[in-house]
């Protein structure tokens, strides 16, 4: 009885010393985090889209969290930007931080793909962009028509992807998807400059 006492004991402490080095402790160091200087609020539609990327299960194979380049030279030298520090991270809730490198890191890819074409198409046929790619195609977020309605966003496709005598018109979902993908852009510093002052300027004397 006196070793079960114990045994079950031991696991408590265990438990509770997990709990505060994983849970607490973190919580206390960041849960009032501000924003990185530069950092804007999702609008709506980007938000819409943040939860297509949720829904959609894209951080199974892309990570939103370029390392150090003294920890990982090869993130920094592939141009996906510089580390991420808790205030990128400010508007995300939860952060799509991701631990599987399937696809490149996307938190940048706002600014290495700026284009609304290039995504959207990139989504619908992955292979018209970066041949051998391996990621899924997203068929369902698009429309095959004859003929586009005013309104329609139509997807410009390479040579030879675009079915015959039809439009590739994209869904509000990857419209939506595409303004979240742009707007990962972590380019600007992560430390806001600190303003150097300025010495009083020396009086002239003068003349007689």
């Amino acid at each position: 009885m006196k070793s079960e006492t114990t045994l079950i004991g031991g696991a408590m402490v265990m438990l509770a010393l997990s709990v505060s080095a994983l849970v607490i402790l973190p919580y206390l160091e960041l849960h009032d985090v501000e924003p990185t200087p530069g950092l804007k609020p999702y609008t709506s539609a980007q938000l819409r889209g943040r939860q297509v990327y949720i829904s959609n299960g894209c951080v199974y194979c892309h990570t939103q969290q370029p390392r150090t380049k003294e920890f990982a030279a090869a993130d920094f030298a592939r141009g996906w930007g510089r580390a991420t520090v808790a205030g990128d991270y400010a508007y995300d809730t939860p952060p799509q931080l991701g631990d599987m490198r399937t696809g490149p890191d996307l938190m940048n890819i706002g600014v290495r793909q700026p284009s609304e074409q290039w995504n959207l198409g990139h989504l619908y046929e992955p292979r018209a962009y970066v041949p051998g790619s391996i990621m899924p195609a997203f068929p369902y977020m698009f429309e095959v028509k004859s003929k586009a309605d005013q309104d329609d966003v139509v997807v410009t496709l390479p040579p030879g992807y675009t079915p015959a005598n039809k439009v590739v018109v994209a869904r509000p979902e990857a419209i939506d998807l595409v303004k979240y993908l742009l707007s990962l852009n972590r380019s600007f510093p992560a430390i806001a400059p600190v303003a150097t002052a300025t010495a009083p300027a020396t009086p002239v004397p003068a003349k007689p």
